[in-house]
């Protein structure tokens, strides 16, 4: 391909994102840096919604009413229910539900997960082949570890449930209702309903220590 080709390929491109920008403002959607977004030319907007700078948004994207999306996020061939918040700096993978109320947060990356009504995951995480119940608090460092080497394994998180920061859950694995994961955890096991749950070494101190 000469660079007179490449010229004229970027040349399309950008007249074509010029009109799906100016068809979404139209519609009712407030685009704050047009020049800096993309969109793809099947996306379904709600009401009200709102993109901020350095978006993309691929193929199969549905969004709802109510919708803010900050800087810096990817989304495709996902669905954003009602009032959902996401980004800055986030990446929504192919087959991803956010559901109504729900929150992803900066540095979160969902893959094929269904996030539940006023979940949040705010910062920091990584949510793959998971099921997420309503009112889950996920917590900053938080990993579904869904890939043995061989195959996708799933995550099953039910309502109320609170993940602390910085937790793995080594899938397949279900946490249950109302129960709370200790900071720092490594699970491999199932934890019922309203339990407290944690893996955790002592912690080690050796007073006036001198390094070697």
């Amino acid at each position: 391909m000469t660079s007179t080709d490449k010229k004229k390929i970027a040349l399309v491109e950008k007249y074509k994102q010029e009109k799906l920008r100016n068809q979404a403002m139209k519609m009712g959607v407030t685009i704050k840096a047009p020049e800096t977004v993309f969109l793809s030319e099947d996306t379904k907007f709600g009401k009200n919604v709102v993109i901020n700078p350095y978006v993309v948004i691929g193929k199969k994207t549905k969004i709802g009413n109510n919708v803010e999306i900050l800087p810096f996020t990817h989304i495709e061939n996902a669905i954003l229910e009602s009032n959902v918040n996401i980004g800055p700096f986030s990446r929504i993978r192919p087959g991803s539900v956010l559901s109504k109320g729900s929150r992803v947060g900066n540095f979160v990356e969902i893959k094929k997960s269904k996030i539940g009504i006023n979940s949040k995951i705010n910062h920091l995480s990584y949510v793959g082949d998971a099921k997420i119940g309503k009112n889950v608090n996920i917590g900053a460092g938080t990993i579904t570890c869904n890939y043995d080497g061989k195959k996708k394994n799933k995550t099953n998180i039910l309502d109320g449930a609170f993940i602390g920061s910085n937790t793995s859950l080594v899938a397949p694995i279900k946490i249950g209702k109302k129960a709370v994961v200790g900071a720092g955890s490594a699970l491999t096991k199932n934890v019922k309903n309203k339990s407290l749950a944690l893996t955790r070494s002592n912690q080690i101190e050796i007073k006036n220590y001198k390094r070697k």
